[in-house]
């Protein structure tokens, strides 16, 4: 018999077990004693041990809990999705969500100044709606929202957003948007404390909402019809959801790019560990999808002898085979 609780303790062990790993990687090596200086302060100034503490505290560190972040608020999206649109190959990399945050976060990078950061969230999360919206109006018809023809418009509209993707990077001054190749491929390297410090309340925020909309979820499930009768005021849930799923989605796209499948993959995995019921799913899928996330990283940071991988790379090797899988497994018909 499955315990959750344990389940979910195990699973926060493990995320902890990979930032402590992801401290390890790098170009640069450094020993377990040389690690536990940094990070209690013992490292003396001017001594190399300053250096490995500034390569601890200032670039592993930040970029390890930037992958936990990343991976927790991605998959906690997938789940509310997938429970929105009762379908489970429902992602926002798929539905066009994390192009129209990336859309958005390009567009503040080009228009704003080049040290403002505390807007891109926001505006990642603006361009995240937008295209949700327009996927919700391309797939509505008389009858009400097609789930099946809703993946095919977001896939549709992903296209045309990476299209203009394209577009804003080879029309961009030159230098505006530094690392831009990258950043589109899914990047963890751009994670700094400060920026770390700046989307922890966003995705604190949008999963603790989630966590709160759990009995909602699991109404939705059975229908919207039952959802109704069981006293669900169902379009201000779907509502709910919808705004907190595309903001977690767009949040982590200003700072990290584009990283597809892990909300895809995350939840399904999840689901096996914990089962269908959404007050344990959203806080082990978000668990789960940070641990996946960071020792992807560190798989990206370790394959190439020449130099990193994105990760967005990594997660699309794994989430791609996923997706046809759970396609040929539900026979062709979403």
């Amino acid at each position: 018999m499955r315990r959750p609780g344990f389940i979910i303790g195990l699973l926060g062990a493990a995320a902890a077990a990979a930032i402590a790993l992801s401290l390890f990687t790098g170009p640069a090596s450094v020993s377990f004693r040389q690690v536990l200086a940094a990070l209690t302060g013992w490292a003396s100034p001017g001594s190399s041990a300053d250096t490995t503490e500034r390569i601890v505290l200032s670039l592993r560190l930040p970029r390890a809990l930037l992958g936990f972040l990343v991976g927790g608020a991605l998959s906690s999206s997938g789940v509310a999705f997938q429970a929105l649109l009762r379908n489970p190959l429902a992602d926002p990399y798929i539905l066009g969500v994390s192009a129209g945050a990336a859309v958005g976060a390009l567009a503040a990078a080009l228009l704003l100044p080049g040290d403002a950061f505390l807007p891109l969230p926001f505006c990642a999360f603006l361009g995240a709606a937008l295209a949700a919206s327009a996927v919700f109006l391309l797939a509505r018809r008389r009858s009400g929202v097609s789930r099946e023809r809703l993946i095919l418009m977001g896939v549709i509209v992903g296209a045309f957003l990476n299209a203009l993707i394209m577009l804003m990077v080879a029309l961009a001054p030159p230098g505006r948007i530094p690392g831009a190749v990258y950043w589109l491929m899914g990047d963890l390297g751009l994670g700094t404390p400060r920026r770390v410090g700046v989307l922890l309340p966003y995705v604190a925020a949008g999963t603790a909402l989630l966590f709160l909309l759990s009995r909602g979820l699991d109404l939705m499930l059975l229908g919207d019809d039952a959802a109704f009768q069981a006293g669900l005021p169902v379009e201000k849930v779907k509502a709910a959801t919808y705004v907190t799923a595309s903001l977690l989605a767009g949040c982590v796209v200003a700072v990290s790019g584009l990283i597809g499948f892990v909300g895809l993959i995350v939840p399904h995995g999840a689901r096996v560990l914990v089962g269908s019921g959404h007050r344990r799913l959203v806080p082990a899928a978000f668990l789960l999808g940070a641990t996946f996330l960071v020792l992807a990283d560190i798989a990206a940071r370790s394959v190439s002898p020449s130099g990193e991988l994105p990760v967005g790379a990594v997660t699309a090797l794994s989430g791609a085979p996923f997706f046809l899988y759970l396609l040929r497994r539900e026979g062709g018909k979403t």
